[in-house]
């Protein structure tokens, strides 16, 4: 009788158990799921949204240490379907708008901006100051959305805009309005970029808030600005984004401090209902933190 090869005499399970008791190294799973050219794409996008000036091609294999053989088809891929563009008579490279236009697109955001923004713009005209939206991006705030006060002059925050969260009081509201297990994360990582006294003070801090409601801090960003948060909350009672009002009083006030903040709560509030939350009504006028409200203006 003729002997059957070893590897025809071995049956697919036999072959499986096989495969499956072989160690697999690690080098060689990131590999296989490995994609160079779109790692590369990255790398430009990345590269070019650190930018504030065009990046010609050589400058940006020179910077992300590739050769410019690598990074031309790249960066012609990117160029063609709108991600990185050249300005007229410029051979640098600059970020397009193509990746913000396509995170609004992303349904969570669009249900969200859809719904805030005229509640917003009404809100804004009620209390003649300018709002705006932020959302918790890692440890940092991003604002998503933002309307201007009718009034002849105003502070605005640039849509896109990005600060620390543990330093705003948008970012501090969200991370107090967070699940315990996104809070707790975040507690640890201020834990670990800050002194221990810091980082209880803070945390001690986002704690109150979470009691009071709010948020509300004179002179933080700029003087002469008192901003007040409120959270937008889903139905779990979690942080979907926060609505912010740089107060900015004016000599000839049309609607007064107290009126503003129970507008914005009222914005917030409404938003807040649409996702299927409550947002729980605080006492007013709000008891700030640390700093003092903005005096009374002459009528």
């Amino acid at each position: 009788m003729p002997k059957t090869p070893k590897a025809a005499a071995e049956t697919p399970p036999t072959r499986a158990r096989k495969a499956a008791a072989k160690p697999s190294a690690p080098s060689e799973a990131k590999q296989a799921y490995g994609a160079p050219a779109l790692e590369k794409g990255i790398d430009v996008l990345e590269l070019l949204a650190g930018m504030s000036r065009g990046v010609s091609q050589s400058e940006i294999a020179q910077l992300l240490g590739r050769s410019l053989q690598e990074v031309y088809r790249v960066v012609m891929v990117l160029e063609r379907r709108g991600y990185i563009q050249r300005r007229p008579g410029d051979d640098g490279f600059f970020l397009s708008n193509r990746l913000h236009d396509l995170s609004n697109r992303y349904p969570p955001m669009r249900r969200l901006l859809d719904i805030a923004v005229p509640i917003m713009n009404s809100a804004s005209v009620t209390a003649y100051q300018a709002l705006h939206i932020a959302i918790l991006d890692h440890l940092e705030i991003r604002v998503i959305a933002q309307v201007d006060s009718p009034a002849p002059l105003g502070f605005r925050l640039r849509v896109g805009t990005q600060n620390p969260a543990a330093a705003t009081a948008s970012g501090r509201v969200l991370i107090a309005f967070q699940r315990p297990v996104i809070k707790d994360w975040a507690f640890k990582e201020i834990e670990r970029n800050s002194s221990a006294e810091e980082a209880k003070a803070l945390e001690q801090r986002i704690d109150a808030i979470r009691r009071r409601g709010y948020e509300m801090i004179a002179g933080e960003g700029l003087q002469g600005i008192t901003d007040v948060s409120f959270p937008i909350l889903d139905a779990e009672g979690s942080a979907l984004a926060v609505l912010t009002m740089p107060y900015l009083p004016s000599a000839k006030e049309r609607v007064t401090f107290e009126a503003a903040c129970r507008t914005q709560f009222e914005a917030a509030s409404t938003i807040t209902a649409a996702f299927g939350g409550t947002l729980p009504t605080p006492s007013f006028p709000l008891a700030p933190i640390r700093e003092k409200r903005p005096p009374a203006r002459p009528t």
